[in-house]
């Protein structure tokens, strides 16, 4: 048996704990080990969080969350119709630095932020958290996709596993 559910959402923080809360009452009637669960919804919350901060401007004000778990595997993707990856970076690049080509692919991800940082942990969390992540703008329209896929472990008699 497989379940998925895809979300259009504002983007605005209020749709962050919805998508989480959303996807935690999914792993909860499935009968998912509740450790993968919270794995799953901190990423997805950061995910979330990092399209509501850098995922568009005023014409680009939606995103759309899908989760699909399919036997022992969860995939959640994350797409936004922001500037996407190559554009973001050249966005936060510092005055003086070379900016990226055209055809060059999306970056790979900056160094961890300070400790004392309040801002850039988000993708490396979900890196952290998760066993599989791929970054991508997508293809022949504007954003970015993040998804990330997580084994998942099951409750004993899980509603899900006894189909």
């Amino acid at each position: 048996m497989s379940i998925w559910w895809s979300l259009h959402l504002r983007r605005e923080a209020a749709s962050v704990p919805l998508a989480r809360r959303l996807l935690l009452g999914t792993m909860e009637t499935a009968g998912v080990d509740p450790d993968i669960s919270h794995d799953l919804s901190v990423a997805l919350s950061e995910a979330c969080a990092n399209v509501v901060e850098h995922g568009g401007d005023a014409a680009a004000e939606d995103y759309r969350v899908t989760a699909f778990i399919n036997g022992d595997t969860c995939r959640i993707e994350v797409t936004d119709s922001g500037p996407g990856f190559r554009e973001r970076a050249r966005r936060s690049m510092r005055p003086g630095r070379s900016t990226l080509p055209d055809h060059a692919p999306p970056p790979p991800m900056a160094a961890p932020a300070p400790a004392q940082a309040e801002h850039g942990r988000g993708l490396f969390l979900i890196e952290a958290l998760t066993d599989h992540v791929r970054y991508r703008n997508r293809t022949g329209r504007r954003g970015a996709v993040v998804s990330f896929d997580k084994i998942l472990k099951w409750k004993e008699e899980a509603p899900l596993m006894a189909s």
